[in-house]
């Protein structure tokens, strides 16, 4: 994949705009951090170049200044919402966010459950959380948000919230994923620190929309496929247009808040400091494109993904057709199809050609390999096994794990351990392959192999069990499947 993004241009710049925002304001900023901090894959794919860790390497900087604060939406810890780029749901990976901080040297002051309304299981995970040491805060649901200013602004609105005690001048506000309450939570600490006298100020940090690219371009369309699930929409910023009479680009939950945002600022200062949605970003990405076309067909194949993830999560109860229709909206108006996915046609060719369910994989060299399904191994193990025979330029009649090493495992499955699918999951020809390296030279260069496997696309005919899924994660390869099950069953083993 080409580059399109200067990573190092964009932590020069970006920590300086950081810092100068800082500055602006007195005791205390609120800097809401949109996307994610250390693991920002859907940046790294969508901005080739772009570095999964970025932000955290900015905060990094301002480590001996910044707590943080996690918020978490009772209602995604009551229905389990999963991370999908992990595979994990949001209130596990709060866990793992705050580990991951302190692994780093970072001080997490606390966690916010927000839109609490009572769910049994956000009292659960408090209790688990306070068990532990963390401090856990609730924030209400408010009738009226965003829109009646006058009952947000007041003692039955943020006043009902509990206040988050502080003791930092820069408090990073993340959370697990989109639509978790970032920016209402430090909008009702902006109401709470003025009853304080307490001068704070909020900005945002939000990668996406780049407010500096157009409308409609992939970039922005990709970042309205991955918020499709909950309907945000980007649009024109029409405060910054009657401001400065310059079109830029937010979405539709930025410009709904802004009024509320904009009164809460009166209070405080007497005048809102800022004149649009787009004025409270810090965000400089769109100065570090440095291949505007590569960021382009990046983004394009991001929204053919999320097309595919949301008709498998369709397939599995957990989407609407809502959010399918937009997704196939998306990919109209970025000009896209599925078949403009080179893995998906390998993939149901030959499976087409096999009648079994098959896969395909593109190394990162744009090289396609494929595999397909026999009594020994499923079709995403064996198109894993050639991609590293392809790596490894190991002949493709080689056989990197004799059919006597597979048996006994298939036999322990099956025979001892329940299973009813003898083929070996990706996870198990990883163990066999490992074994086989102890004594097999082609094997060990086989595995070797793997690190390189980061940045491929794979596509499968059918939908993969929770464990393959979770190896090409691991793994770093972009998978996408058709929404069809292997075998229709109302319960599935895995």
């Amino acid at each position: 994949m080409k580059i399109g993004f200067d990573n190092q241009k964009y932590l020069k710049l970006q920590s300086e705009h950081i810092r100068d925002r800082i500055n602006q304001f007195g005791d205390k900023l609120y800097l809401e951090f949109g996307g994610k901090l250390f693991d920002d894959y859907h940046a790294s794919r969508v901005l080739p170049g772009f570095a999964p860790d970025s932000k955290l390497q900015m905060l990094m900087q301002l480590a001996d200044q910044a707590e943080i604060v996690i918020v978490i939406n009772a209602a995604d810890i009551e229905k389990n919402k999963i991370r999908y780029d992990l595979g994990i749901t949001y209130d596990v990976d709060v866990l793992r966010l705050i580990q991951s901080f302190q692994d780093k040297g970072l001080y997490v002051g606390s966690v916010v459950i927000t839109q609490y309304t009572g769910q049994p299981a956000a009292d659960t995970f408090k209790a688990k959380l306070e068990h532990m040491g963390v401090t856990v805060y609730r924030h209400y649901r408010i009738d009226g948000y965003p829109n009646n200013v006058k009952h947000i602004v007041s003692e039955d609105g943020f006043g009902k919230n509990d206040y988050i005690e502080t003791s930092r001048p820069l408090v990073i506000v993340t959370a697990p994923g989109p639509g978790s309450g970032k920016m209402a939570t430090c909008l009702s600490q902006l109401y709470h620190e003025n009853r304080r006298n307490i001068k704070a100020g909020y900005a945002k940090f939000e990668t996406f929309p780049i407010w500096n690219l157009p409308l409609k371009h992939p970039v922005n369309l990709a970042y309205e496929a991955a918020t499709a699930d909950l309907n945000d929409v980007n649009m024109i910023d029409p405060f910054h247009l009657e401001a400065y009479g310059e079109t830029t680009v937010n979405y539709n939950r930025d410009v709904e808040i802004f009024p509320v945002l904009s009164a809460i600022f009166e209070g405080i200062y007497g005048s809102c400091p800022y004149k649009s949605p787009t004025d409270m970003g810090v965000n400089m990405a769109g100065n570090c494109i440095v291949d505007d076309e590569a960021c382009r067909e990046a983004s394009r194949q991001e929204i053919i993904r999320r097309y595919y993830h949301a008709l498998n999560r369709m397939a599995d109860g957990a989407a609407s057709e809502e959010e399918v229709y937009k997704l196939e909206l998306l990919m109209k108006q970025a000009r896209v199809a599925p078949e403009d996915r080179r893995v998906v046609g390998a993939a149901n060719q030959k499976a087409e050609a096999t009648h079994a369910p098959a896969a395909a994989m593109e190394l990162p060299d744009g090289r396609v390999v494929t595999g397909r399904t026999s009594d020994l191994l499923g079709a995403s193990a064996a198109v894993l096994l050639n991609a590293v025979k392809v790596l490894g330029d190991i002949p493709d009649e080689r056989h990197l794990i004799a059919p006597s090493a597979i048996e006994p495992i298939q036999k322990l499955k099956v025979g001892y351990l329940g299973s009813k699918n003898p083929r070996l999951h990706t996870d198990e020809v990883l163990i066999a392959l490992s074994m086989c390296a102890a004594t097999d030279p082609d094997a060990q260069k086989a595995l070797d192999q793997l690190s390189k496997l980061r940045g491929s696309q794979a596509h499968t005919s059918v939908m993969l069990s929770r464990v393959d899924i979770r190896i090409f994660q691991k793994l770093g390869v972009d998978l996408t499947s058709e929404p069809l099950y292997e075998h229709k069953k109302i319960y599935k083993s895995f």
